[in-house]
């Protein structure tokens, strides 16, 4: 793979007349202040990140924005899940309301997932609504949660369980922001992006199964191919169904299985929710196999190239255990989606043809997990 960086690209969500850019490339933060101006009626931009964020990328923000002339207020999170809360959405909003924010003024989401889930939640009530943007700082948000407008915070109950569909102005998603990634977090991003090609595009897992080291080790045009073709998929699937109405739902591949498992765990950071999906992919495809839908071939082989990048793909092993097969079972009826002791799962007849499986019978769920957790 070439090392010189490609021209940033652009991909377009169409939403009518909430239809947005992503500015996909190496570099891409140089336009948001030019981006950001026509948004404005004042020099000035709400910023909500987090204390590491901004401390490693506050001076290339300022650097953004300084050619246009745009000054900021801005707000610190810690980092982490657990600051996905109802708290510190209060504490967002009495921030904005305290420096006077108002609905013609545009809030800054710099961080992960965290940050752009509860800023966009917080947007979306702040006033009954002010304009957002998405800055992503990490693989996993580059490629999934600031793309497509879904926006929560946490609850003991479960994961996103309160929340809004609210679409960003833009997106930009400058990969240079990725170096500064821990492995880590770095292979937790790369779960999604996997997810894609298991969705729907069997051509683009097996060019990640060859050029998965060159994107984990951000090669330029690697990475670039990687986030710009799965910004595409989730593109191409907001467009037709942007509140999950009907084939959005695909989007959740390995997250029922995900979602219990960090559940579980508290959303404590020995278990990345990057890492969960992975392991819930692999569960999807082994629960697949089991019930006769998927093949066993197919499986192991998601099993072999998710294990091949690092991540989890034996429930026994992860951090935070033993597990109970009926508490992860019991989890997944909290699933948004579940009803009647049924709970539709994203399963898959084979690499590249995923479907939804409205009514999974959680006792043979139930037993399934326990089979896996036996296996360690």
């Amino acid at each position: 793979m070439s090392e010189t960086s490609p021209e940033p690209e652009i991909v377009r969500v169409s939403l009518g007349d909430r239809s947005y850019d992503i500015v996909v490339g190496h570099g891409a933060l140089s336009q948001l202040g030019a981006r950001l101006t026509p948004l404005l009626k004042r020099k000035r931009a709400f910023v909500l990140t987090d204390e590491s964020v901004a401390r490693l990328h506050k001076g290339a923000l300022d650097a953004a924005l300084e050619p246009s002339g745009i000054t900021t207020e801005v707000l610190a999170l810690a980092p982490g899940e657990q600051s996905k809360s109802f708290s510190n959405l209060e504490h967002i909003l009495d921030w904005l309301l305290g420096a006077g924010a108002d609905r013609s003024d545009i809030l800054v989401a710099f961080g992960g997932g965290v940050i752009g889930d509860i800023a966009g939640l917080a947007a979306s009530l702040m006033k009954r609504g002010m304009g957002f943007v998405q800055v992503p700082t990490t693989l996993l948000s580059q490629v999934d949660s600031s793309v497509g407008g879904k926006t929560a915070v946490n609850t003991p109950r479960g994961k996103n369980m309160i929340g809004a569909f609210y679409q960003p102005r833009f997106v930009i998603a400058d990969t240079a922001l990725l170096a500064s990634l821990p492995a880590r977090d770095l292979r937790a991003g790369y779960a999604e992006v996997l997810k894609y090609g298991l969705i729907n595009d069997a051509a683009f897992f097996d060019w990640l199964e060859v050029h998965g080291a060159d994107v984990l080790a951000l090669a330029p045009d690697a990475i670039q191919h990687a986030v710009a073709t799965s910004c595409r998929a989730k593109a191409a699937i907001v467009a037709e169904d942007e509140t999950e109405g009907g084939v959005r739902a695909l989007l959740n591949l390995g997250h029922t299985f995900g979602h219990a498992v960090e559940a579980a765990n508290k959303y404590r950071p020995d278990v990345l929710h990057g890492e969960a999906v992975a392991l819930g992919m692999v569960l999807a495809f082994r629960y697949g196999a089991a019930e006769g839908i998927t093949s066993p071939d197919a499986a192991a082989k998601v099993a072999r190239v998710i294990a091949a990048s690092g991540l989890p793909v034996e429930l026994g092993k992860m951090p935070g255990g033993p597990y109970e097969a009926t508490e992860l079972a019991d989890l997944m009826k909290q699933d948004k989606k579940a009803r009647g002791g049924q709970v539709p799962l994203i399963l898959a007849r084979a690499i590249g043809q995923s479907y939804i499986h409205p009514d999974a019978d959680l006792k043979s769920v139930a037993a399934f997990l326990m089979g896996e957790l036996e296996k360690a």
